[in-house]
């Protein structure tokens, strides 16, 4: 649990809000346990039909509560934010294929004019390039640097070399 620390310091609420906002979810605090990080995820549901009620809620705590051994079982950090709608970045051919993916089509002039015109350029950019071609906004900038990052290890995973 966050045993009273903000359990996201490189994070205000606000980043978290957009950040939840933009389909990203978060990872589970230090020592959370698995199954209370599943149910914050569920929470985080975009389609609230899809998000458990408040007596759901209420009952899986109280199961929680009543089977600790459910408790033991501690979530693993796998990135920073975990986006669910991480593209197969090995299906873009294009600078704008993989912009439009993941929502961020408005920065296509600003990547072309300053040059990222392949997806190797832009798997090297850096939160300064981002700045300097006109990506202002935090939440864009994370959101474009988790993607790149994302690319990065796809590329190196990957056999095949991209446009």
């Amino acid at each position: 649990m966050s045993f009273g620390e903000r359990p996201y310091w490189d994070m205000s609420n606000q980043d978290v809000i957009n950040a939840i906002e933009q389909d990203y979810r978060l990872p589970p605090p230090m020592d959370c346990p698995a199954a209370l990080h599943q149910l914050m995820l569920d929470c985080w549901q975009k389609d609230r039909n899809t998000r458990p009620r408040f007596t759901e809620i209420v009952n899986t705590l109280d199961k929680m509560i009543r089977n600790p051994a459910s408790l033991k079982t501690v979530a693993t950090i796998t990135a920073p934010l975990l986006d669910r709608s991480i593209p197969d970045f090995t299906a873009f051919t294009s600078v704008e294929d993989w912009l439009s993916a993941i929502k961020m089509s408005q920065y296509r002039d600003n990547f072309l004019t300053a040059g990222f015109t392949s997806l190797q350029l832009v798997a090297q950019m850096t939160s300064e390039d981002l700045l300097r071609i006109g990506v202002t906004l935090a939440g864009h900038q994370k959101k474009i640097l988790n993607s790149v990052q994302s690319m990065r290890v796809q590329m190196s995973q990957s056999p095949t070399s991209m446009a």
